[in-house]
């Protein structure tokens, strides 16, 4: 994976961003995100993008949001130069009324086998608050995650009651039972990767359901993998749990991802 931690624009309503404007979203951790991967000016998902950031809003702040505002914005900081990139939108309302600050980013690249993406993953007791929006204020799955990776693990699987499992700190997870992948029913964020690869999961013969997964039913799957912004990944291990790479049920996962098109912004 290629990528880099310092944006190299960042504007506010359309606006280079001053200090002045960064002044209210440096101090309150009020609002919510979106991220995706431009390819080409074009975005995957991107009605479900903008569905997000709408909904969000309208929950947090009462006002909906312009999907062609949106879409207006992020064309105004690619601009005509950039054509890859990594980008997120975010939402505040420091008077009251949405404003959306746009970051932009080099384009996060994975490996191109999933040996090399395979992630390890450590289970912590923790479940994000208001799991379903995509908020600000993750200091805890962040720091979990940094925690996990000082362990020798690439990602934290998030845990409630039980060792209810409910997602990762920055993906969705999904287990295979060698007939249908299953995706945990605890609280989560609805990723944008993940809605996307549900809904072509049965026409690559692949079914889906939801239900209730816990740490005591990790060894009786077959398989687990991953999916954020970046793609999907197969799952290595969680904790002491081992799962072998299913190369066949990678390529099923990673076709239905690759077969969705690509929206110009």
């Amino acid at each position: 994976m290629t990528t880099t931690a310092l944006a190299q624009r960042i504007e506010v309503d359309g606006r280079p961003a001053t200090a002045e404007s960064l002044l209210w979203p440096a101090l309150v951790q009020t609002g919510h995100f979106t991220a995706m991967q431009v390819r080409g000016g074009k975005v995957r998902g991107l009605d479900r993008h903008l569905a997000r950031l709408d909904a969000a809003t309208r929950e947090l702040f009462g006002h909906g949001v312009d999907g062609e505002h949106v879409r207006g914005l992020v064309r105004h900081i690619l601009r005509d130069d950039i054509t890859e990139a990594s980008v997120r939108v975010y939402v505040h309302a420091p008077d009251g009324q949405p404003s959306h600050l746009v970051t932009v980013r080099p384009p996060t690249v994975l490996p191109a086998t999933m040996e090399a993406r395979a992630q390890s993953l450590r289970s912590v007791a923790y479940q994000r608050p208001f799991a379903h929006i995509k908020h600000l204020g993750g200091f805890a799955q962040a720091r979990h995650a940094e925690l996990a990776r000082g362990a020798g693990f690439d990602e934290v699987l998030l845990t409630g009651p039980g060792g209810e499992v409910s997602e990762g700190a920055v993906t969705n997870i999904a287990f295979f039972d060698g007939t249908d992948v299953v995706w945990p029913d605890a609280p989560h964020l609805s990723g944008i990767t993940m809605q996307l690869v549900r809904s072509r999961l049965p026409a690559a013969g692949l079914p889906t359901r939801q239900a209730p997964v816990t740490l005591a039913d990790l060894p009786s799957y077959a398989a687990a993998f991953v999916t954020n912004a970046w793609g999907v990944r197969p799952v290595r291990r969680i904790d002491d749990v081992v799962y072998g790479i299913d190369e066949k049920l990678m390529a099923a996962v990673a076709g239905a991802y690759e077969d969705v098109p690509w929206d110009a912004l």
